[in-house]
């Protein structure tokens, strides 16, 4: 690979990856009914406000769930894929096999949002417990429709929480399993965003 070929694919991946993390962290934010007004949802309504208002037009919500969300991500990264794919030199991919490796990345990253918001939440009650930063809010909003089961399972240990544990432990699960997944669909390493 040369270096043209590697600076190609690493400012790809940034772009990307910070594009899908800003559309699916807004979609996740209207699932566990965040608060709109933080000045952190409002910076993701106003990147993704653009890509998403036609979108919407055309594709309605289903169930609560921002289904034109749901495409963009996953056309954006079947876009990335392909840009990748094509720079790397593999030609274009069968669609059905570029639509798995999509929603399987886009999982991916779902879960890496997860598992470093809910890192985060863990270093912040140490560091600043009962802060009142916009994003700590937002962070706490965000977590606790995965915790609050979690925490349902396990007995009070007065004041300790041990749900983290579990909820990490789920998501390495999730991971193993999603990448397994992603070897049986062919996908090759690298071009996926999120695996």
């Amino acid at each position: 690979m040369g270096a043209l070929t590697e600076i190609g694919n690493l400012l790809i991946h940034t772009v990307f990856n910070l594009f899908l993390i800003a559309v699916l962290l807004r979609l996740l934010l209207q699932f566990a009914r965040a608060d709109f007004y933080n000045p952190v949802s409002q910076f993701l309504v106003k990147v993704t406000k653009p890509f998403l208002q036609p979108l919407r037009r055309v594709i309605p919500g289903f169930l609560g769930i921002d289904m034109a969300a749901v495409v963009l991500a996953v056309l954006a990264q079947m876009l990335a894929i392909t840009l990748l794919l094509l720079m790397l030199g593999y030609g274009f991919a069968n669609p059905l096999y570029l639509f798995m490796w999509s929603v399987l990345g886009c999982l991916g990253i779902v879960l890496n949002i997860y598992f470093f918001a809910i890192l985060a939440v863990i270093i912040l009650s140490w560091v600043s417990p009962g802060s009142y930063n916009p994003f700590v809010l937002l962070l706490n909003q965000l977590t606790e429709p995965v915790m609050t089961p979690f925490r349902k399972m396990l007995p009070s240990l007065g004041g300790l929480d041990l749900s983290p544990i579990l909820v990490f432990l789920s998501i390495n699960v999730l991971t193993i399993i999603l990448k397994h997944l992603a070897a049986a669909a062919m996908m090759p390493m690298g071009v996926v965003i999120g695996i």
